[in-house]
């Protein structure tokens, strides 16, 4: 099931020292304060330190107790703590923790605050913060000969790192040839479709949290929750983690048979046989045995949920939304949606979806679809839509806005007041969005008379049932393929973007092997697809983000509902 790489793919290079590196800060920082002591940290570094330093490692250095710190920001601690007059009686110090290895291919920032900071609020802090992580990776697994990039925050990033890796001692081994860069807002499309691979689909129903996911009773098939760490070191999960849902269930009664198989050769076994069995085989029979039990209740939980919310008709609405067609039975579909308060994120998400694709909304249409929501959800979801607003998630059309730069230009040639006939004449196309323009260009919408076949993908399009390629991994197959932004003039221009490529020095022996760092967070199905890319074209994608991401993080990112 997990298709094989072309032979001449680089191997991955090892990523473990980043977790011991991170480990060895924290443990420095526990020594400086010799005896007992009382540990103090914020909430969202709980999850990334059980990965790099588990209570026992602690215990070690004599941490007695361990407190989670709600206070957000957390520099909000000194002012409590100079209030109580124990200021200078505390030490406080940072560990500059900045990557967390998820999987081979996978490293997070855990900076799931970065999206909304960045690209609402307009804070930069978080900058520095990137491009610290970008330089310990360059002087870990560099030089790298060459970075791209797209976006004003991939920029920045870029500028900064630049500044720190001045007059730096190269490193003789190069594990990471090419780096590109990508601001989440170059591409909203993708993260607001519904997932459809099978670590996606986890992910959207069970949250996966730092590489660890607590599966439920309904799920184990017991009366306790079970915390189960998906990478590649389960074999069952690996085999199944990028394919197409559909594909899941097939695979995971096939390997059930073999199971069972592999089991049933104990029998007319003589001692000395059983002896070997239960001392080699049993062990990791039984292992893999419990693991796919596990992705066999996971798989049997998603399609009652998924069933019990009329999947089919969702992503039917999803798809027509994508490929322009039967809009106005998509809007009725998310009034219904929203009329029957089925889920106040899911409402939210089409709206978004449904916003960019059509590039805005027409006046009408997003007053009585706004109206709709605030009545189902509550008017304190108003600084919400403010919120969307801003980012360009959920608008409305601007007279005139819309048409296309043809139009535009033939519109300058006559005078107003043909001019005004002319923009009547085209009225029906100015729903004409950006978004439409790219996908034609970059072919991102495959033909839907076209049978595709989800067992054997041709193209990137099977994370969305062969539905849609995301523009984010579009972009970077095409800046590979020419090496720059040369030729993609027209798709910068319509993605409004700030995009870079730099020649840093020689090429070296690891060009084949390409660092993508997603600057406000990356889904698992863009995962996905980047390592179908790579399989096809003999990359190796290391995928480096501020955070995993997916729709609901992203719409519950931008909620303000206290009006």
């Amino acid at each position: 099931m997990a298709h094989s790489a072309r032979k001449d793919s680089p191997e991955l290079p090892d990523f473990s020292m980043l977790k011991r590196l991170a480990k060895d800060q924290l443990i420095y920082l526990l020594e400086q304060l010799p005896g007992k002591k009382d540990l103090f940290i914020e909430a969202d570094l709980m999850s990334p330190l059980d990965r790099i330093a588990n209570v026992s490692t602690l215990r070690q250095h004599e941490v007695d107790k361990l407190y989670k710190v709600e206070y957000k920001p957390f520099y909000a601690c000194d002012a409590v703590l100079e209030e109580q007059g124990i200021f200078g009686d505390v030490t406080t110090d940072e560990w500059p923790f900045y990557l967390l290895p998820l999987d081979e291919d996978i490293i997070s920032l855990e900076l799931p605050e970065f999206f909304r900071d960045n690209f609402l609020a307009g804070d930069q802090r978080w900058v520095r913060t990137a491009s610290n992580a970008l330089h310990l990776l360059h002087s870990l697994y560099g030089p790298f000969s060459k970075v791209y990039g797209i976006g004003r925050c991939s920029k920045m990033v870029y500028e900064s790192w630049r500044q720190i890796k001045e007059g730096e001692q190269k490193t003789d081994k190069v594990d990471i040839g090419k780096v590109f860069l990508i601001d989440r807002d170059v591409d909203y499309v993708t993260p607001l479709c519904s997932q459809v691979v099978y670590e996606g689909l986890v992910d959207d129903i069970f949250r996966i949290k730092c590489g660890c996911v607590e599966l439920g009773p309904d799920v184990t098939s017991s009366d306790k929750s079970i915390k189960v760490m998906l990478n590649s070191q389960d074999k069952v999960f690996n085999e199944i983690r990028n394919e197409h849902f559909s594909n899941v269930f097939g695979f995971l009664s096939q390997k059930a048979r073999n199971l069972q198989t592999a089991y049933d050769k104990r029998r007319g076994m003589d001692i000395q046989q059983m002896k070997t069995f239960v001392s080699e085989e049993l062990k990791g029979l039984k292992q893999e045995h419990r693991l796919l039990s596990l992705h066999i209740g996971a798989s049997e939980s998603i399609m009652k949920k998924k069933t019990k919310q009329d999947f089919q008709e969702l992503l039917k609405t999803e798809h027509s939304l994508l490929e322009g067609f039967e809009i106005r039975e998509c809007i009725s579909f998310i009034e219904e949606h929203i009329n029957r308060q089925i889920s106040m994120i899911e409402s939210l998400r089409l709206l978004c979806l449904l916003s960019i694709t059509e590039n805005g909304l027409l006046p009408k249409d997003y007053r009585s679809l706004k109206a709709q929501y605030l009545k189902s959800y509550g008017i304190n979801h108003l600084l919400t839509f403010a919120n969307l607003r801003q980012l360009g998630l959920l608008v409305e059309q601007q007279p005139g806005e819309t048409l296309t730069a043809m139009e535009s230009k033939v519109g300058k040639l006559v005078n107003d007041k043909t001019a005004g006939k002319l923009t009547d004449a085209f009225s029906s196309l100015a729903k004409k969005s950006n978004f439409r323009a790219l996908s034609r260009k970059l072919n991102l919408v495959p033909k839907s008379d076209e049978e595709y076949d989800l067992r054997v993908p041709r193209d990137m399009a099977y994370i969305f049932s062969g539905a849609y390629v995301p523009l984010s991994c579009k972009l970077i197959e095409q800046v590979l393929e020419r090496d720059g932004w040369t030729g993609l003039e027209e798709v910068t221009r319509l993605l409004n973007a700030h995009e870079f490529a730099a020649d840093l020095a020689a090429k070296n022996d690891a060009q084949r092997t390409i660092l993508v760092m997603f600057l406000g967070g990356c889904t698992y199905s863009e995962i996905s697809a980047l390592r179908f890319l790579g399989r096809e074209r003999g990359f190796k994608f290391i995928v480096v983000t501020t955070a995993i991401t997916n729709s609901s993080r992203l719409i519950e990112a931008l909620l303000d509902n206290h009006v």
